[in-house]
């Protein structure tokens, strides 16, 4: 039986994972006096998070449609034409249950059992937990498939997933920091891996409920599941670091804290971007790149900056910072080829 031990987070943390946990607070308090200015602005990026939330989640498990149909389905409320869509169309309505009812929802056996029917997964499962054995299998570069870990049993399944709702309740009720426990819940959960199918996507689900509950509301604008995606290697690497001697007790959630952190850290800086797609006008190429830099709350690098103004070449950029830094407008932090640029205040 795994024990679920949190001390970990309690002792002394690496100091990267220290300083995430500043930045990601200091950027927490400047977004919410920006919201306040430009709650229309905010409206509009909503539509953009959700759809790459359906779209990346699914697609992390293989799950795929076209663009056009993901639009049509979480958009305008089209009808789903296969299984796919099925499934796709079950997580937008399970990411906007929680987007309008997260206050009232628990969290608890009943919720889990409720999203993962939502999603229309394709297991013997959907009403209830795994009523066989799994196991996470992997595919290597020669195309060989391996056991990457294998999760509880499924006579164990319930046992653990009742004492992983009692240390969830300890958890949130005993002053322990939520931004460092909501990714040992996840991982406890991808652990246990209490579905045969389905079990990535409802963690992901779960990770924005668990956000809500403590008042961070981040992926309602801008999507983690698209960060996720887009480092998929580097996730699943984490997970199989901090999991590697969990159902024997010798095991350790800071790889996987880290890479949470990280994401987390990286949708507030793409929600600056987002922020400035949205709000930005478009004036001389120096003005424009001060603007975007006087808005940004973190510091951008010039590939942030790109994405912000897509028509501007990097060379023109370039010109740009360096003409702000002579008139001391702007300082540069980071080495050239990692550096990032921030507005002086």
């Amino acid at each position: 039986m795994h024990r679920f031990d949190y001390s970990e987070i309690l002792g002394d943390l690496p100091q990267d994972i220290t300083k995430m946990l500043m930045d990601i607070t200091r950027i927490r308090t400047m977004e919410g006096v920006r919201r306040m200015n430009y709650p229309k602005d905010y409206i509009r990026i909503e539509s953009i998070a959700k759809l790459a939330s359906v779209k990346y989640s699914n697609e992390i498990e293989g799950i795929v449609t076209t663009d056009e149909r993901i639009e049509e389905i979480v958009l305008r409320g089209g009808t789903p034409r296969n299984h796919s869509e099925e499934e796709i169309s079950g997580y937008k309505d399970a990411l906007d249950l929680i987007h309008s009812q997260h206050e009232n929802i628990e969290f608890n056996r009943d919720t889990i059992l409720k999203l993962h029917t939502m999603i229309h997964t394709k297991g013997s499962d959907r009403h209830g937990f795994k009523d066989k054995d799994n196991a996470i299998i992997g595919i290597g570069p020669d195309g060989k498939r391996y056991i990457v870990y294998e999760p509880v049993s499924a006579e164990e399944t319930e046992e653990h997933m009742e004492q992983f709702w009692l240390a969830y309740k300890e958890l949130s009720t005993q002053g322990y920091e939520p931004l460092l426990y909501i990714p040992c819940i996840i991982l406890d959960y991808l652990s246990i891996h209490p579905f045969i199918d389905g079990n990535g996507r409802t963690s992901r689900l779960l990770t924005v409920l668990l956000l809500y509950k403590e008042g961070i509301d981040i992926c309602r604008y801008v999507s983690m599941d698209e960060h996720i995606s887009k480092t998929k290697d580097q996730y699943y690497g984490t997970l199989e670091k901090s999991s590697f001697g969990w159902k024997e007790n010798h095991w350790t959630y800071i790889p996987f804290i880290r890479y949470f952190l990280r994401t987390l850290l990286e949708c507030y800086t793409d929600l600056d971007t987002r922020f400035a797609l949205v709000d930005g006008k478009r004036i001389g190429r120096v003005e424009t790149v001060e603007r975007i830099l006087a808005k940004s709350i973190v510091p951008m690098s010039i590939g942030q900056i790109k994405a912000v103004i897509p028509d501007v070449s990097v060379n023109t950029i370039q010109k740009a910072l360096k003409k702000l830094m002579s008139e001391e407008k702007i300082e540069r932090i980071g080495n050239t080829k990692g550096a990032r640029y921030t507005y002086k205040r």
